[in-house]
């Protein structure tokens, strides 16, 4: 595990979990923030650590973001439908990457505002509701 050395929620905003990706030590990675007691991490395994060359305490360099598409840089009425549904943002945000694109492939692909608005207003009770499209 390499300690992120601060709370998640407090830099990238409260969520059920924080699927990142990056690179550690200048080797890819992308997974899910872990908490281990009070120290919040990115889980790596032996397999990782012996594939990049890296040791139980080496010093490295991390660089790691927030994967997907992120509620405050969505679409104007994607923003105010959020806006008036703090369950459903809080339930996106936790998705993987892999979900939340697929939620705004569905949105962008209606070719009428009016198709766009019905699947926005579905969109936010499948996920007030807890449920993947």
């Amino acid at each position: 595990m390499v300690p992120l050395g601060f709370h998640p929620d407090s830099v990238w905003g409260v969520k059920g979990r924080h699927c990142l990706n990056g690179t550690i030590g200048g080797a890819t990675w992308r997974g899910t923030v872990t908490a281990y007691s009070e120290v919040w991490g990115l889980p790596t395994g032996p397999a990782w650590l012996r594939d990049n060359r890296l040791k139980v305490g080496d010093a490295v360099e991390v660089a790691v973001k927030p994967e997907g598409p992120q509620s405050d840089a969505l679409a104007e009425d994607l923003t105010a439908a959020f806006a008036t549904s703090p369950e459903s943002r809080a339930f996106f945000d936790s998705l993987t990457s892999f979900h939340r694109k697929n939620y705004m492939r569905w949105i962008d692909s209606a070719k009428r505002q009016e198709t766009r608005s019905r699947r926005i207003a579905e969109m936010m009770a499948m996920l007030r509701e807890g449920r993947l499209k």
